[in-house]
């Protein structure tokens, strides 16, 4: 689950491609679509960014399925320092070993069952 600031100008769709390139050295060659909002208050976590902090969530396909797991740096990030590690690796949304929205850091897993009802509707066919 990329995610990250915009750079000047750029729209939450671009954004949105550019940090999953960055973040997971996948390539991004289909489209995304938005398909969730959310604003998120920082307020109680140390050494983070404080205040609202406006979320767009967008889903998309890749072509084929990369490894199991994979490692990579993201070589410039936008507050500068060294390049980031990323340990990255797939979550089955479905399975019963899938974490609960609630793990995941500051709010990020709120929306996976918008995300889980979505996918459901595309493999029904009921777009």
């Amino acid at each position: 689950m990329p995610g990250g600031t915009l750079d000047p100008g750029e729209s939450y769709l671009q954004g949105a491609r550019r940090e999953f390139a960055e973040e997971t050295g996948l390539s991004l060659d289909i489209a995304l679509e938005s398909f969730a909002d959310q604003d998120h208050i920082f307020d109680t976590v140390p050494n983070c960014l404080d205040g609202l902090h406006r979320r767009r969530h967008f889903h998309g396909r890749i072509r084929e399925k990369p490894a199991t797991e994979w490692e990579h740096f993201e070589t410039t990030p936008s507050t500068g320092g060294p390049p980031i590690r990323f340990r990255l690796f797939w979550i089955d949304l479905f399975s019963e070993d899938a974490p609960a929205e609630t793990l995941f850091f500051e709010g990020f897993g709120a929306q996976l069952e918008t995300l889980r009802t979505r996918m459901e509707r595309q493999i029904d066919g009921r777009h």
